[in-house]
């Protein structure tokens, strides 16, 4: 069975939008997340989705859902004070719908609306083979890492590469992983890939579209809106 564990409960505080966060902002008529939604829902290897959203929004993702008819959303909760409390709200989600089941869980951002169909078979064929995938794109520009003693270290771009979403795993070992960081008192792992590094797991990886960016800033935005344009043309033009 595969889930996938849509986290959208942010603010946007970076995009400076008022009216509305930055995952409902409106594109050609249709919200951001929703673009997010039909990738998963359309995909055939998709069971079910859960989301994990604002709460006072969730009235309003429901009638989105019902617009656009997205029907493999069957669980939507609460988002927590962190971008990891809202994924582990809605892993628990998905272990109630599992019923004891072997899962995997794709992991995405309700503002990462440009993947593929092809990247979402890809990470649970990679989660077959090796038990977990974080999909990546190859870097482009030199990274620049800071030591504590002030040290600049330099890696390769060679071998660097830029973790992005979806991030999936067995249920069963992320689940698990936030419950030990839950007990620890641990509430900043930035994303699930640096949470299951740090509790010693194996990461495989699989690269995916370079266009795969989190719509954070109204630069971003901006992106997203040629590319949506970008793809209705091909599709008018089957190029």
């Amino acid at each position: 069975m595969n889930i996938a564990v849509i986290f959208a409960g942010g603010s946007g505080l970076r995009m400076h939008t008022k009216s509305r966060p930055k995952q409902f902002l409106d594109l050609n008529g249709k919200p951001i997340i929703i673009y997010t939604l039909e990738l998963f829902d359309n995909h055939p290897q998709i069971d079910a989705i859960v989301v994990s959203c604002i709460e006072s929004w969730i009235p309003f993702l429901e009638k989105m859902l019902r617009k656009f008819e997205i029907t493999k959303v069957v669980k939507i909760v609460p988002g927590g004070d962190s971008g990891q409390d809202s994924i582990y709200n809605g892993l628990c989600a998905a272990e109630d719908i599992a019923s004891g089941k072997d899962v995997t869980v794709l992991i995405h951002d309700g503002v990462r609306p440009l993947i593929s169909e092809d990247t979402i078979t890809d990470n649970i064929n990679k989660v077959n083979e090796c038990g977990t995938c974080i999909t990546c794109v190859p870097a482009t520009e030199t990274f620049i890492v800071k030591q504590p003693d002030d040290t600049l270290e330099i890696p390769s771009r060679g071998n660097s590469l830029i973790a992005r979403a979806p991030q999936s795993f067995h249920l069963t070992d992320i689940i698990g992983a936030h419950r030990r960081a839950l007990a620890e008192g641990r509430h900043d792992f930035i994303d699930s890939c640096t949470m299951m590094s740090y509790y010693g797991y194996k990461l495989g990886t699989i690269i995916g579209p370079m266009e795969n960016i989190k719509i954070t800033t109204p630069t971003d935005f901006f992106v997203l809106r040629a590319m949506v344009k970008v793809h209705e043309d091909q599709q008018i033009f089957g190029l």
